[in-house]
């Protein structure tokens, strides 16, 4: 049977592979900084250097059943109700929700009684410390397969690559437990860097780590501004994606045509055509189909909200209606009208995540990340989030990274010496305490 799905109204897309999980590549990009133990490193004591855990990330992590299904099931939960605190604004919107759920994942670990409570239940991490993040490694090493022989819309070779890194202020005491889990389960060394007198240096490190993670599509993810005295810590995450359509579209069946916005107007768009073999399905209100990626392991699902409905629809949509909608889907021949597009979406996420009930965890004095640093009073400042999509008839390109921004104030401020007024100076033997010379500078000016 012939189905027809035309995307002229606005269409709901999401991506299976951002919603259930992504491949991970433990082996990430050519990387900047020296690798631990380079030449200079002497644990860490200066920028530039990479303090790892002793324990090696666990390549095959033995995890019951019960926590891969409370690990994916929580995931998608977080996923759709993210979804309904961003569609609020008008326009376009794309994230990656496993790019945000892993980075706050890897700060999770160092949480600690109500702010611990407040996270887990914000992001449902149904399972306990010691058994969510192995589950977060066996998604990772699960997915690591994924994808082989298959192709990327720019004809080369498939890749969905997700890497972890930590970027620490030098001198800071970051708990070795928490250094351990982060080590063991998300591959993720402490590159140490100094936000406190060179944050532009520091900046410069962690979105030129990014980028060449996401192929120079996330740009400039931490802005300078971000970087507060009190900040010690920025725990990032990177996915990069890009796989070729099953099927592709046609070029020379491309043409431009209307595709009529939320509001009623039009706007004209280039409009990919073909007939496609997928899976699809129809219900109250909504068109769907799953347009498979070449391999078949990785799907894009697009939801269509009959016309007039969308606000309606998305306000119904949880993780339960998307694997409804899924479970109902058969093979069709669909002949598929969708729009090429590409563009990027950045956020904020502090506000969104504290309204969806994390205000704890961003409040300074209030915070319990006790686990990060048992002395000290570290807290979120900010999350943020930065993604890039680009859909063509060959298939998909996506990235997005994720940092979260963890300060301390009660970290110790940098002692300010200003010899603007006469001072003694005496040169020293520090073996011996021998003073070998004393002075004072009352005029400088002199000679």
């Amino acid at each position: 049977m012939l189905r027809t799905l035309r995307t002229y109204a606005p269409p709901f897309v999401l991506s299976l592979a951002a919603i259930l999980g992504c491949e991970t590549s433990s082996e990430p990009n050519e990387d900047p900084i020296p690798e631990p133990g380079g030449e200079g490193c002497r644990d860490g004591d200066k920028p530039g250097c990479v303090v790892a855990s002793d324990k090696q990330r666990i390549s095959t992590p033995d995890v019951p059943l019960e926590d891969r299904t409370a690990l994916v099931s929580g995931n998608s939960a977080f996923s759709l109700d993210l979804y309904q605190q961003l569609r609020e604004k008008p326009g376009n919107v794309f994230y990656s929700p496993y790019s945000i759920s892993t980075a706050l994942a890897m700060t999770w670990a160092g949480a600690k009684a109500e702010t611990e409570t407040a996270m887990a239940d914000t992001l449902h991490f149904d399972l306990g410390q010691d058994k969510l993040h192995p589950a977060f490694n066996w998604l990772d090493q699960e997915l690591d397969s994924r994808g082989q022989g298959a192709q990327g819309a720019d004809g080369a070779g498939f890749r969905l690559n997700v890497v972890n890194a930590l970027w620490g202020q030098i001198g800071y005491p970051f708990e070795t437990p928490f250094l351990d889990t982060l080590g063991l389960n998300y591959g993720a060394g402490m590159h140490v860097v100094d936000f406190l007198r060179q944050p532009q240096e520091a900046v410069d490190l962690i979105n030129g780590w990014v980028s060449d993670q996401t192929e120079g599509k996330i740009e400039d993810l931490v802005p300078l501004e971000a970087i507060t005295p009190e900040t010690v810590l920025v725990l990032t995450n990177a996915i990069y994606f890009n796989a070729a359509w099953r099927t592709p579209f046609e070029p020379t069946a491309t043409e431009d045509g209307q595709f009529v916005k939320a509001d009623g107007t039009d706007v004209t768009v280039p409009l990919m055509h073909g007939s496609l073999e997928m899976p699809y399905a129809e219900g109250d209100g909504y068109q769907a189909v799953a347009m498979p990626y070449d391999g078949d392991e990785l799907s894009m699902v697009i939801i269509l909200p009959e016309e007039g409905t969308l606000d309606a629809f998305e306000a119904s949509l949880d993780a339960a209606k998307v694997d409804g909608i899924v479970d109902a889907m058969s093979e069709h021949l669909v002949d598929t009208t969708m729009p090429k597009f590409k563009f990027e979406y950045e956020l904020s996420l502090k506000a969104t995540l504290k309204a969806m009930g994390m205000e704890i965890a961003f409040t300074a004095g209030v915070a319990d990340f006790t686990g990060i640093n048992a002395g000290g009073q570290p807290y979120i400042q900010d999350v943020i989030h930065k993604a890039f999509v680009g859909v063509n008839e060959a298939g998909t390109e996506a990235a997005a990274a994720t940092a979260v921004i963890v300060g301390d104030e009660s970290a110790p401020a940098p002692a300010s010496l200003a010899l603007v007024s006469p001072f003694l100076f005496l040169i020293r033997d520090n073996a011996t305490g021998s003073l070998l010379f004393v002075g004072r500078i009352a005029d400088p000016s002199a000679s």
